[in-house]
């Protein structure tokens, strides 16, 4: 191997792993969500629900 195709796969590696130990440590420090979106169980969106047409 060439050494730009040595230093590319290790710039890949980097990058693939580095973004999987990132992803990792950060849902570690914060699991849960502070606040949802709207759009949740009760917030009573069936109400308003599109229209059914029998066919």
């Amino acid at each position: 191997m060439t050494p730009l195709a040595i230093t590319f796969l290790v710039l890949a590696i980097v990058v693939v792993w580095g973004g999987l130990v990132a992803s990792t440590v950060f849902l570690s420090r914060r699991p849960d969500v502070a606040e949802y979106p709207p759009g949740a169980v009760d917030d009573h969106r069936e109400d308003a629900a599109p229209i059914e047409h029998d066919t």
